[in-house]
Order: structure tokens, then C-alpha cells, then sequence
């Protein structure tokens, strides 16, 4: 046999043996495709997280995944704020309680959910936990909507003290897709302006930026309210867009409203409510005794977030007085003119009181909760 005839042969034996050879499987060859986590490992913590398949994963395969339970919270204002901050203290409450079991990631800023999508965002899986301010959805909440009304709270305290009691005794339906953590308020709106407003007919036409339940306060008080992101207004006023804002006074300082308002009319207009809620598949999966510690956090984390922000404002007014330039002026209403607000805003109460009936919520009993429990803690608190 000539030497190609031989090349020819070796080639034919070579094929043959490699037909006999077993196909080699992929699950044998490449382990990874398992998509197994070791215990060291996190989740994907990134925002861009809601781009992944629609079936998140659930939180029993995350806690067997990774040998300890890990949970989302988002939030959406910045993390200086006093949401944000009340986040970071329950994280730290509870990772102190149980220790290496329980990882807390938080995701402030709005960098995993946004305001108006966080309910939803949570009942979907997009987050374990999340915190929102249920007056960006007007309506949808209405049991809330209450204690947001122009009733007066002198603090947060009071006002959150009352919201929690509510949800205690009546167990709103509009939550009944997530597991209420915790619910707490803002300290009450005031006006805060570039230009003095001592009188109630200085409201006339006055354009402020506010928010919420607020807007429709400033319309019965004759002003002109408009709607823009916190982050702007500052340019907005310093422009005549806007002559001021209505908000909790703690942003003199966070967010340096001292700087561009340097009038304050004090008058305790309305709060703003907020819930911490998780997921409910998540909460199902937790052990007992983890679900146990959450509970028992709840109005623990009510009062020491309603405390905090009350101090903060305190803290605001007094650092406003160490700063350079013209101080912060002060002013109040007199006993007629808060008289005529009062009668100003009550159809806001009444009208609210239809709305609700018609959804078929017992509208007396809830406000006359709220009017009595306002009572006590503002009593209760005086005292101390």
C-alpha cells in the first residue's frame, strides 16, 4: 500500500473512534450553570435589577441561595432626609437584634424605586421593603388621608402616634397586598417665603411651591400652589418663579431653604403620612422568630423617627440663628385670622368625610378617632 493510501486509512480509524465517544453533557462539564450562590455571596443589589426576568426570584430560594436573609429596602427622597435616616436606624435595629442572620441593603434616593411607584414596586418584588408617602396617590389610601388633613398637629409625634392607632384599630383593605412595618408622619407644614407674610390677605395670589394635601390647602387660603421638584425650587425662588415653600421646616437646614427664605409663617397647616411595607411573599418566608423581632419593632420605630425629625426641626430653627445675614423672622396669625382658616379649610373635612362614606368607610368614627386621639397625645405629650 502506497503512503497515501496508509494516510487515508488512519484518517478512517481516527473518525470511527470519535463516533463512539459519548456526547459530553453540559451540566457535567460547566457546574456554573447551576447558578449557585455561597453563602459569601450577595444578590445583585444594582438598580437596574427590574430589567431582570418578570419572576423575581422568591425570598425562600434567596435565603437557601445565600445562607442568610437579605432584604431590599428603597426609599426615594435623599439619604440625608429624615425618611432615610429613620431607614437606616430600623436596618441597624434589626441587624443588631439577629445579628449575621439578617442583611438589610438599602437603596435611598430613588436609585431602586421612585415615590409613586413604590407600593407597587414591592407588591411586584422589585424590593422586600420600601417606604412611601401615600398623598402621592391621592385617593388611593384613604384611611391616611385623615391625619393629613388641616387639623393641626403641633408635632410629629402627635400626628404619627394617631396614624398608627388608626391602622391598628382598622386595618385599611388599600394595604392588604403587603405587610405594614411601620407608619409614621412629617412634623406639620409651614410657610416658609423670601418675602414676609404676616397677614392672611398676603396669601392672595402668592405663588409657593408645596405638595400633597398642602396644594389644595394654599388654594382655600387664596394662594397660588405649584407644583415643581424639591430640587428645584431653590432656583425657582431665587427667579420669582415661586416666593417660597410649604413644608416641614427641617429643610432650612437640610436642604439650606435658610439661604433663599428667610420668613417663617407658622401655623401647623398639614402632615404628610408615610408607610414602611414589605412584600408579602417575603414576610411569609421569614422564621417566626424573625417576623417576631419585626413586630416588635414597629411602634419602637414610630416614636424614635417622630422624635428624631421633631428634634431636627428644633435643630434647624436654632442653627438658622448662627448663620450670617438678615435672621429668620417668625411670625404667627392672630386669634381672628386663625379662626378664619379654620373655617376656611373645614370643607376640605367635609368633603373628604362624602368621599370616603362613598367608598363605604364609616367617615364619623374615623374623624371623630382622629379628633379624640389628637387629644390625648397632645396632652399626653405636653406633659412630658
Amino acid at each position: 500500500m502506497n503512503r497515501l493510501g496508509i494516510i487515508l486509512v488512519l484518517i478512517l480509524m481516527v473518525c470511527a473512534a470519535m463516533a463512539q465517544t459519548p456526547a459530553t453533557k453540559t451540566a457535567d462539564t460547566a457546574p456554573a450553570a447551576e447558578a449557585k450562590i455561597t453563602p459569601a455571596s450577595k444578590p445583585d443589589a444594582s438598580p437596574a435589577a427590574p430589567a431582570a426576568p418578570a419572576t423575581p426570584a422568591t425570598p425562600a430560594a434567596k435565603k437557601v441561595k445565600t445562607g442568610k436573609i437579605v432584604l431590599k429596602y428603597a426609599n426615594f427622597p435623599p439619604a440625608s432626609t429624615f425618611p432615610c435616616v429613620q431607614m437606616e436606624h430600623w436596618k441597624t435595629e434589626l441587624e443588631n437584634r439577629l445579628g449575621s442572620e439578617v442583611e438589610v441593603q438599602t437603596f435611598p434616593g430613588g436609585t431602586l424605586l421612585g415615590p409613586k411607584n413604590m407600593y407597587d414596586g414591592v407588591v411586584s418584588g422589585l424590593a422586600d421593603i420600601g417606604c412611601f408617602a401615600m398623598s402621592y396617590q391621592p385617593g388611593r389610601f384613604p384611611l391616611s388621608e385623615s391625619v393629613d388633613l388641616p387639623l393641626g398637629f403641633s408635632s410629629s409625634k402627635v400626628a404619627s402616634s394617631v396614624l398608627f392607632d388608626l391602622f391598628e384599630k382598622y386595618k385599611p383593605k388599600e394595604f392588604e397586598d403587603v405587610k405594614i412595618l411601620t407608619v409614621f408622619t412629617c412634623p406639620p407644614a409651614n410657610i416658609m417665603s423670601s418675602k414676609p407674610l404676616q397677614k392672611l390677605a398676603d396669601f392672595k395670589g402668592m405663588e409657593l411651591r408645596v405638595s400633597g394635601t398642602g396644594a389644595d390647602v394654599l388654594k382655600r387660603l387664596g394662594g397660588v400652589p405649584v407644583a415643581m421638584p424639591q430640587s428645584e425650587t431653590p432656583d425657582a425662588i431665587q427667579k420669582g418663579v415661586v416666593k417660597g415653600i410649604i413644608s416641614s421646616l427641617e429643610i432650612l437646614k437640610d436642604f439650606n431653604f435658610f439661604a433663599y427664605c428667610r420668613h417663617v409663617t407658622k401655623e401647623d397647616l398639614n402632615v404628610i403620612s408615610f408607610a414602611v411595607v414589605m412584600n408579602k411573599e417575603t414576610w411569609d418566608e421569614l422564621p417566626n422568630h424573625v417576623k417576631a423581632v419585626i413586630d416588635d419593632m414597629s411602634r419602637a420605630q414610630m416614636e424614635w423617627t417622630a422624635d428624631y425629625v421633631d428634634n431636627h426641626v428644633l435643630d434647624a430653627l436654632e442653627w438658622c440663628g448662627t448663620q450670617d445675614g438678615e435672621p429668620l423672622k417668625i411670625y404667627e396669625f392672630t386669634p381672628a385670622e386663625k379662626a378664619e382658616i379654620k373655617k376656611l379649610l373645614q370643607p376640605m373635612i367635609d368633603e373628604y368625610a362624602k368621599r370616603i362614606k362613598e367608598k363605604g368607610l364609616p367617615a364619623e368614627e374615623i374623624l371623630a378617632d382622629v379628633q379624640a386621639l389628637k387629644t390625648k397625645y397632645e396632652e399626653q405629650f405636653k406633659k412630658e
